[in-house]
């Protein structure tokens, strides 16, 4: 039809005769062949975006690592490591034989998937493999920030279980409520929570949340670790053995949150003014990565000077959580907010962390990693922030909608977006509660939680997996007392140590 329509505007202009007749149809072909080329190379560079986006996210799961690794004893390096490993292992295949399903198998009644098992029928007109391993990336991430809540003192099989669950079950149910098409929470629908829907453009609630709220059962399940709190209840601090693992997974992870915010577009030839515009998707990409950018910087000079004047000295582990929980405050609203809002957001995140481990000690919690804390505090900041500081005509740039759909409530918005905001935390803590809650508990019940009193003061990796990681001496662990095993510290002018 198309091309009968080119052909008939043409003929009359090229003379009207049977050479114009043949001279149009020739031209419209060709028109035809370079929109169909155009629209080829469109899809290529998208999912050529949305795949490297999937792989900087996937290289979180080695910051994850080297951020637990760091974070944690010596004694339990392989452990933590091993546990990293398998949260992708595991994942990848729960993800694709019901996560991926659950969450995105659309249509569906609005709170869980149903097709798309296996990949069955895939992939969609919407929808390609591309897709599905940027998804793929992001449930595992929730599965690690879960791992170093409950590190160093949990069975093996305990962290397949619920690694498991997590990305084949719980995690894909909320990413179906806010990022399917159909989900009760969808910011592209305008029928439920009070005209607006959620707006967590990267995760915050989605990922960040999740992961949190489900470390934290594990670890108040659990309970602390031997020696965390003396038997005044006064913090003992356990401090991870390596600084330069945790600088070296939060830089990791720094530069994997360019995939997981800017890429959560998922597409980038898109023009949001009229066509040949310098102003499109690629703009607005590149603001999400200023705002993540500014949100993490702020927040990790926050942490710098407060923990400066409440220790008296500059703790390098502090900034690296620090930062990394402003990364996890502005996942939600990175796409929709001004650059100076995401100053404003890192550094309230800085406080939420700081305040989050006061309460944390104060009731005898235990977290090496402060995963709950940090992804789950400052993701629940996020949520709100977004709420608040969403900005009018980036949310119409983004997810388009009616005119006069809600908006940030300091941008003049009115309280609409604040309060599916607030609705979603709710729903979120509800669900991961209801659903890991009673599966910690179970594996509790059934011994299949907690290593034992001796493998956990002698460590896992001599107990559980073979031998240490490397020869190490814990001067803060008293437990260490296989001399086989242990290095003495190298003072200034002692002799070299027998090799």
């Amino acid at each position: 039809m198309a091309t009968f329509s080119c052909s008939a505007e043409l003929i009359p202009l090229l003379g009207g005769t049977n050479v114009s007749n043949g001279a149009a149809e020739f031209i419209c072909s060709q028109f035809s062949a370079i929109s169909a080329k155009l629209s080829d190379t469109t899809f290529a560079v998208d999912n050529t975006y949305l795949l490297f986006s999937a792989y900087l996210v996937f290289a979180m799961q080695l910051g994850f690592a080297m951020l637990c690794a760091g974070s944690v004893r010596a004694k339990n390096t392989m452990n933590i490591m091993l546990t990293n490993v398998l949260d992708a292992a595991a994942g990848g295949l729960s993800y694709y034989l019901f996560g991926f399903a659950f969450a995105f198998g659309a249509p569906s009644n609005g709170f869980i998937g149903r097709h798309f098992f296996g990949l069955s029928d895939y992939p969609a007109p919407s929808m390609d493999y591309s897709f599905f391993l940027y998804q793929w990336a992001f449930a595992i991430a929730a599965a690690g920030i879960t791992s170093g809540s409950i590190a160093e003192r949990t069975q093996f099989v305990a962290y397949l279980i619920y690694s498991t669950f997590l990305t084949g079950f719980v995690y894909p149910i909320v990413s179906h409520w806010v990022w399917s098409a159909d989900g009760w929470a969808n910011a592209g629908r305008s029928d439920l929570l009070f005209g607006s829907g959620v707006i967590d453009f990267a995760g915050s609630g989605v990922v960040h949340m999740v992961g949190g709220i489900a470390g934290l059962w594990g670890a108040l399940i659990e309970g602390p670790r031997i020696g965390r709190f003396d038997r005044t209840g006064r913090s003992v601090a356990l401090r991870g053995h390596s600084a330069s693992l945790v600088v070296l997974g939060s830089f990791l992870l720094w530069f994997g949150w360019y995939g997981f915010n800017p890429g959560s577009f998922l597409t980038i030839l898109k023009s949001y003014g009229q066509d040949g515009s310098a102003y499109g998707q690629w703009s607005a990409i590149g603001r999400t990565a200023v705002t993540t950018t500014l949100a993490g910087c702020t927040a990790a000079l926050t942490t710098l000077f407060s923990k400066r004047l409440m220790l008296g000295h500059w703790n390098v582990t502090d900034v690296c959580n620090g930062l990394l929980g402003g990364f996890a405050a502005i996942t939600s609203g990175c796409s929709v907010v001004e650059p100076w809002a995401a100053i404003v957001c890192g550094f309230v995140a800085a406080w939420v962390l700081i305040a989050c481990n006061k309460l944390a000690e104060k009731l005898e919690y235990d977290d090496p990693l402060e995963a709950a804390q940090l992804h789950g505090g400052c993701g629940a900041w996020g949520i709100i922030f977004t709420g608040l500081f969403a900005k009018k005509a980036y949310v119409n740039e983004v997810y388009g909608g009616p005119a006069g759909r809600p908006y940030g409530l300091f941008m003049g918005g009115g309280g609409k977006l604040l309060g599916a905001q607030l609705v979603l935390i709710l729903a979120v803590t509800g669900w991961v509660s209801a659903t890991m809650g009673p599966l910690f508990w179970g594996l509790k019940k059934l011994k299949l939680l907690r290593i034992s009193r001796e493998d956990e003061m002698a460590g896992m990796d001599m107990t559980r997996h073979g031998g240490f990681a490397y020869i190490y001496h814990d001067g803060d662990d008293p437990s260490v007392k296989t001399p086989g095993f242990v290095m003495g510290k190298v003072e200034p002018g002692s002799p070299s140590p027998s090799p």
